[in-house]
């Protein structure tokens, strides 16, 4: 039985593609992210500013990623049915409408937190179809040989936002306030979701042929759903990375939580300072994100993974909690946040060499589910943690003061950094460890390029007669 994929659209289809394409579709993205970065760090002053904990900001979170998670199976099964460029249109059009209830409800005086459990959790529904729709996009669009610098390019559209999103989001708080910034903000935002749409509309993707990989998981939605995890699980390689990132993003789920919450704390609710230390962090990823576009990465990609894992967790978790003031954090998050670009480039260029383009939807968003599954658990565990565990162990007096009040200070702040510095050591073992286990090590030489050892298509494999 075929599916809606199962032929391929013709060249002379109207529409860029190759690297100019690629690049339209990076300009709509690049500014998109930069209006999704204005409003989640709008909205996050706002929360902290409304309850003053940081399990409230860990609960926002997680209604916004874990919907991400579970609805990835299917919606990798989708993507390989249907056009990934429609599906990319829609997925931002669906994604964008919670931030057009936020801007009603704020602007009528009714925004409560629940709100934003709800609207979070309908965007992070739609942004799940969006992962692997762009991933198996861009392998259709570019050749083996620009995929690491493409990524270095999309990297690059992340960190711009990090780094501008927040100064220009604390500027406009700072004049205007929240009665008017914030509507400001979330208009922003809505104007460039609607930029990355139109901007689709100028660009070509191709459908991928047939592969073999293809015919074997086809059928039911539920069937294709299930083949991602089927075609991981038997490429230890590949699931052996993908554990990795498993264990890293479960510990590094904590820090990445408790970030804004531990610059508050420490700095009585210094929304300037929270919004030059997330630019910081943009700056490093930035220039991380151009090395690696110019560079293209590593020869060995899974050396940029493991390295730059162990790199990430030393200078941005361990080192950034150890700190206690801004110039400490501002330099630690910017070393730290240098090599997560080499790590995520690295990786997905594996991935996108390793995995027959017909089934990279499914594949992906198996792949982001696995890696992925353990940061709503470490955004569950977070705030309790925070709130009614290490920060009161670490107020003048706690019962952690004498063992830890000498390396990382005392009072409001202070056991969320013990957090951080824990979690830093974790994840740095986590690097090194993956590096011992040969079939991680090697995973480059055990897997073959998906077009290097057979037919790449069924078309071809008729032909041949293979």
């Amino acid at each position: 039985m075929s599916t809606p994929s199962s032929k391929p659209i013709k060249q002379q289809d109207i529409g860029k593609t190759g690297m100019l394409g690629f690049t339209i579709i990076w300009i709509g993205q690049m500014f998109s992210l930069l209006g999704t970065t204005m409003t989640g760090f709008a909205l996050t002053i706002w929360a902290w500013h409304i309850t003053g904990q940081a399990t409230a900001l860990a609960l926002v979170a997680l209604f916004n990623f874990l919907p991400v998670v579970v609805v990835s199976p299917i919606a990798g099964a989708v993507v390989d049915r249907y056009d990934r460029k429609k599906i990319m249109m829609l997925a931002d059009f669906a994604a964008g409408l919670p931030t057009v209830a936020v801007l009603l409800l704020y602007s009528t005086g009714s925004l409560q937190i629940w709100h934003l459990f709800i609207t979070g959790a309908i965007a992070g529904a739609f942004q799940a179809f969006h992962f692997p729709a762009y991933s198996a996009a861009v392998t259709m669009i570019l050749r083996k040989e620009q995929l690491g610098r493409a990524n270095g390019m999309l990297a690059t559209a992340q960190f711009v936002s990090m780094i501008f999103a927040p100064v220009i989001a604390a500027l406009i708080l700072s004049i205007a306030g929240f009665t008017d910034g914030i509507p400001l903000i979330l208009m922003f935002d809505i104007t460039t979701f609607l930029l990355a749409i139109s901007m689709l509309l100028f660009v070509h993707i191709p459908r991928p042929p047939v592969t073999e990989a293809g015919l074997k998981g086809t059928g039911s939605i539920w069937r294709e759903s299930y083949y991602g995890f089927r075609y991981i699980y038997e490429r230890s390689s590949l699931l052996g990375l993908q554990l990795t990132f498993f264990a890293v993003n479960l510990v590094g789920g904590f820090s990445n939580t408790l970030l804004a919450p531990m610059i508050l704390a420490r700095t009585g609710n210094d929304q300037v300072i929270l919004g030059s230390i997330m630019s910081a962090v943009g700056i490093g990823g930035l220039i991380g994100s151009i090395v690696l576009t110019v560079w293209g990465g590593p020869k060995r990609k899974v050396h940029g993974i493991l390295f730059g894992l162990a790199a990430l967790s030393l200078f941005g978790a361990l080192f950034f909690g150890l700190g206690q003031g801004v110039y400490v954090w501002a330099l630690t998050s910017f070393l730290g946040m240098l090599f997560l670009p080499i790590v995520n480039g690295s990786s997905q260029a594996i991935w996108q060499a390793k995995v027959a383009p017909d089934v990279q939807g499914r594949v992906f968003a198996t792949r982001l589910l696995i890696a992925q599954i353990s940061v709503p658990l470490a955004m569950v565990l977070t705030g309790p943690l925070a709130d009614w565990v290490f920060e009161p162990a670490m107020k003048e007096g706690g019962s952690l003061t004498t063992a830890f009040g000498w390396l990382i200070g005392t009072g409001p702040g202070a056991g969320m950094a013990l957090m951080f510095v824990i979690t830093g050591i974790l994840g740095m073992l986590v690097g090194l460890v993956a590096y011992m286990i040969p079939v991680i090590r090697n995973a480059e030489d055990l897997l073959p390029d998906y077009g290097a050892t057979g037919p790449q298509s069924a078309e071809e494999t008729l032909e041949t007669g293979e």
